[in-house]
């Protein structure tokens, strides 16, 4: 039995979290679900308790008061490892219109970068001796703000392992070679990003089965465009994982269609990749499927894999039939009917 700890997020979050939750149990997983009151969700110390005593997360959509328990999850478990699939399903809206049929996944570094959060008034530089490409003080242009990007070895080797097992073990399982993309602008930031490649780079020594390559970011981005039915497993520090991530969910169907996972070396948390979509609150509209894919994710992680193939069977079978989809993938269904079409096809 594994305790999940289980947070339904904000706005329209809750309404595919709950189906979830039993679409979990009617696939016959093992789990013993724990709940922070709602009256305590943003007590920081009621979400640890909780979060601590749980083997995982299973998160919805954060942009209010479960932020607090998202930022926890992120930098107070160290989950620094954050897998995006991009995998095409039958019958969805995507702008490939050769039919190309996409599996890849994003690894993106999920704690540093600008992301680490310090930020500060240019001001505040005075004496630090700071200076732009031309030799000029940074703030010389008068009141301004300003961003530190972190990279170091730790999180960069953690997030480099992952993302090369990973490509190793979708190898096994197709047959064929794998490959690692790694994404940076190490000519316009060599010390950051540079560290970033060479790090990931010495990681890629240990891998000689898997085929790596090193890209310039928005070369990458291109090739996401262009030709992506090429890209295996991609790795991104923090920022460029984000925006090409969400890029990437849209040639499958949009946001909607993205789970994730965010893995440390102790704890992971699973959530949708799109946001709590204030504007279609209580409507019953919201697309299920990245909530459902990523709790299938949770199960993988878990070990109860016979759980998790049953969810993905299911949410496949309702895209192939097609006749209970959502409004973004061009279907009239709402969410409690996309729902219980995937229960009844378990």
């Amino acid at each position: 039995m594994s305790k999940i700890a289980v947070f339904p997020g904000d706005d329209a979050s809750p309404e595919v979290v709950e189906p979830t939750v039993r679409l979990v149990e009617a696939a016959g997983a093992h789990i013993d679900w724990i709940r922070v009151p709602p009256d305590l969700v943003e007590d920081l110390t009621a979400v640890r308790a909780v979060v601590d005593a749980a083997d995982a997360t299973l998160f919805g959509a954060a942009s209010r008061r479960s932020i607090p328990a998202l930022q926890y999850l992120r930098w107070g478990r160290r989950t620094y490892a954050n897998v995006r699939p991009v995998r095409t399903l039958p019958n969805t809206l995507s702008p490939l219109g050769d039919g190309t049929r996409l599996d890849l996944v994003i690894v993106r570094e999920n704690l540093e970068g600008l992301y680490a959060g310090a930020e500060g008034d240019l001001a505040d530089t005075e004496g630090w001796r700071l200076t732009d490409r031309t030799g000029r003080p940074i703030a010389a242009d008068g009141p301004g703000t300003f961003a530190v990007q972190v990279v170091t070895r730790r999180w960069t080797e953690a997030v480099a392992r992952t993302a090369f097992d990973l490509a190793r073990r979708r190898a096994a399982e197709s047959g064929r070679t794998g490959q690692v993309a790694i994404g940076t602008k190490h000519n316009v930031l060599p010390r950051t990003d540079g560290l970033f490649r060479e790090v990931a780079l010495e990681v890629a020594a240990g891998y000689p089965d898997v085929k790596v390559t090193s890209y310039l970011t928005d070369d990458l981005a291109r090739r996401l465009v262009a030709s992506p039915a090429e890209l295996d497993v991609v790795l991104l520090p923090n920022m460029y994982g984000d925006i090409l991530s969400d890029s990437a969910a849209a040639l499958v169907g949009g946001l909607g269609m993205a789970p994730s996972g965010c893995y440390g070396d102790d704890y992971a948390y699973f959530e949708p990749a799109h946001g709590t979509a204030p504007d279609i609150a209580g409507q019953g509209v919201i697309n299920p499927t990245a909530q459902m894919l990523s709790a299938a994710m949770m199960l993988d992680y878990l070990g109860q894999h016979a759980a998790a193939s049953k969810i993905k069977a299911a949410v496949g079978h309702v895209y192939r039939i097609g006749r209970a989809l959502t409004r973004d993938q061009g279907g009239a269904a709402s969410t409690a009917e996309f729902s219980n079409a995937v229960l009844e096809a378990l």
